[in-house]
């Protein structure tokens, strides 16, 4: 609970058997977390069992992809603050007080892994992908003229309920380019948004797409492609398919 509203968070799995009870429990342990939803989406044989012990709901979503784990998880969640993290063990429960802190001023936080300061060792953040999500927030950035972006693929991040309301109704990105998709409708919705440091670890096992440089450097192909496509529409009158913002939203 964070002021009077309950806290959800939303944990995709697909390959984080060995580490997803431990996410569990480090951000109940956070003191603020009223739910956490898993979302397995087809995950590793075990997950259900790591997960059934803890406190954590646990779904099943039989469409493969981060973006429709997201989905339903999002749909699941019953908080008025709704964050997203990974279960792989690169996130800290210790970071949700700082998404709410946040979220008191802005409906929307995003984290950001790039800060040095909180990068652990053993972090999966070399100069590859540092750089190239530096480069592409810095894209966004600037063709949307946007407060600071230095971090598009951190799946850290916060909705107050009205701002994903607002935007769930334009979902249509179902596998991982889902997260920059979030962004986005984010911007074009006009919904205000601030960006954090957030701690970045040591993954617990290999990830499907950044444990793999070429799979990373396509996705972020795939980013870019979005990126400019939206602009290039947006500059003709193109907005999401209209869905009027609720007073929460529209009053900051």
């Amino acid at each position: 609970m964070w002021r009077d509203q309950t806290v959800s968070v939303i944990f995709p799995t697909y390959n984080e058997k060995d580490s997803i009870r431990a996410a569990i429990e480090d951000f109940f342990a956070s003191g603020y977390v009223d739910e956490i939803v898993v979302v397995n989406n087809n995950a590793a044989e075990g997950t259900d069992d790591e997960v059934r012990p803890t406190q954590a709901r646990l779904v099943h979503e039989s469409r493969q992809g981060y973006g429709h784990a997201i989905w339903r998880g999002l749909a699941e969640a019953k908080g008025d603050l709704l964050i997203i993290a990974e279960p792989d063990g690169t996130f800290s429960g210790h970071d949700v007080v700082k998404l709410l802190a946040y979220s008191d001023d802005v409906p929307v936080v995003f984290g950001t892994r790039t800060s040095r300061e909180f990068v652990w060792d053993g972090a999966n953040m070399g100069l590859f992908l540092k750089w190239g999500n530096w480069a592409v927030g810095k894209l966004v950035e600037a063709l949307f003229n946007t407060t600071i972006l230095t971090d598009v693929g951190c799946s850290m991040r916060l909705f107050r309920r009205p701002a994903y309301e607002t935007i769930a109704p334009q979902f249509s990105v179902g596998e991982s380019a889902f997260g920059p998709q979030l962004l986005l409708l984010t911007i074009l919705n006009r919904i205000p948004f601030a960006e954090i440091p957030v701690n970045y670890k040591r993954r617990v096992g290999e990830s499907s797409v950044t444990g793999n440089k070429l799979r990373a450097f396509t996705l972020g192909c795939s980013m870019i492609g979005m990126i400019l496509s939206y602009r290039i529409k947006s500059l003709f009158g193109w907005r999401p398919p209209a869905v009027r913002a609720p007073e929460e939203i529209r009053r900051w």
